[in-house]
């Protein structure tokens, strides 16, 4: 199951992340998301544990918890809404 988690701490990494879901089953994964220009984490990851129940009593036990100064928001990941091309409903055609 793949996981959100938001409301990071700017200085949380990937074994940060890894350490706050251990504790709650096996973690596949987990990455924070970083700003390509600067390097500099944008607040929020994804988490991804192959057992439901533990990845459901991970979200469980994290969303709200304190970490490393801030309150988590951790639920499952929604998948990617499409942003449409950004080039608008006419094709891009300027008038």
């Amino acid at each position: 199951m793949k996981i959100y988690v938001g409301n990071l701490s700017y200085d949380a990494d990937d074994d940060d992340l890894r350490d706050a879901f251990s504790p709650h089953g096996e973690v596949e994964s987990a990455s924070v998301l970083t700003d390509r220009y600067s390097g500099r984490s944008r607040g929020f990851g994804f988490v991804e544990m192959p057992n439901a129940e533990e990845a459901a009593a991970a979200i469980a036990a994290l969303n709200g918890a304190d970490h490393m100064g801030r309150a988590l928001t951790v639920n499952e990941a929604r998948p990617r809404e499409s942003t449409g091309g950004g080039a608008g409903g006419e094709g891009g055609r300027r008038w």
